[in-house]
């Protein structure tokens, strides 16, 4: 039986944990700094941030080596790179702060109800910080040329860049949606599949507009570096390709049954 001593230490514990403590003086209720809500929402912030850094300093970093040392890790090095740090991170964070890394995916989630407005703008602060510091550590660490600009510029015409940015983050926020937000889908496998589509999308757009997909991506690069050309192509296309790649998917997503259900022919009446 819980002594009477105890039971107060109990409610006392249990109301720190919720941020809540009382005046000693007027004994009057109020939320401390240390409430879970706000705990939690630092936290994933960090993770956020955390994760934006590594993705930039790792991808946009291998872009750099490649052409500061002769081209030793080669174009294919370069699309793989890309897609195990987002794996990688995703698998790291993803428990922490659902892995967005994207200022349009949080964007998109938020239109779709899948996400708080009101923690939009801290995710999209928390992202671009991450940019801008692992451009900042990359412009550090090397003697970056522009030959070795590690943002994104359009190769050929603006056309063709905004057009193949639209179609890759399209796919990028499809999948994303199919294996992210779906229940019927086999969750563990997320990082893998997002990560072979970016693996895909950098080769087949890499040589046309950099393969962006991410606004953060861009926008980090170009502020440390101070080239800001065709900027709004990477802000513009990302968020325009990954909406409508999260309203298709939403569009095709309720169905009357499971997946495995409707894939399975039901079996014949037993007499």
């Amino acid at each position: 039986m819980t002594s009477h001593g105890e039971g107060i230490e109990e409610e006392q514990i249990s109301r720190t944990e919720k941020g809540i403590q009382k005046d000693c003086h007027g004994g009057i209720e109020t939320v401390i700094c240390t409430s879970p809500t706000i705990v939690c929402l630092t936290q994933k912030l960090i993770a956020e941030l955390i994760g934006t850094y590594f993705i930039i300093f790792s991808g946009c970093g291998v872009v750099v080596v490649n052409v500061l040392y002769g081209g030793k890790v080669t174009f294919p090095g370069i699309c793989v790179t890309w897609g195990l740090i987002v794996m990688v991170m995703i698998y790291s964070v993803g428990h922490i702060s659902g892995a967005h890394f994207n200022p349009a995916v949080t964007i998109t989630f938020a239109v779709f109800r899948r996400f708080p407005w009101y923690q939009v703008p801290l995710y999209i602060g928390a992202q671009l910080s991450g940019s801008l510091l692992a451009s900042l550590t990359l412009r550090l660490m090397f003697n970056v040329t522009p030959e070795a600009f590690f943002g994104t510029t359009p190769a050929d015409s603006v056309a063709r860049a905004l057009v193949a940015e639209i179609i890759i983050s399209f796919l990028l926020m499809f999948v994303i949606s199919g294996v992210a937000t779906d229940s019927r889908a086999i969750g563990e496998l997320a990082g893998i599949a997002v990560g072979m589509t970016i693996i895909l999308n950098v080769f087949v757009a890499g040589p046309i507009s950099g393969a962006s997909m991410n606004p953060a991506r861009s926008l980090g690069p170009a502020i440390v570096m101070g080239v800001y050309k065709g900027i709004w192509i990477y802000i513009v296309g990302p968020i325009v390709g990954i909406m409508a790649g999260g309203f298709v998917y939403n569009f095709i997503r309720f169905t009357d049954k499971p997946l495995r259900e409707e894939s399975t022919p039901p079996m014949p009446p037993i007499l």
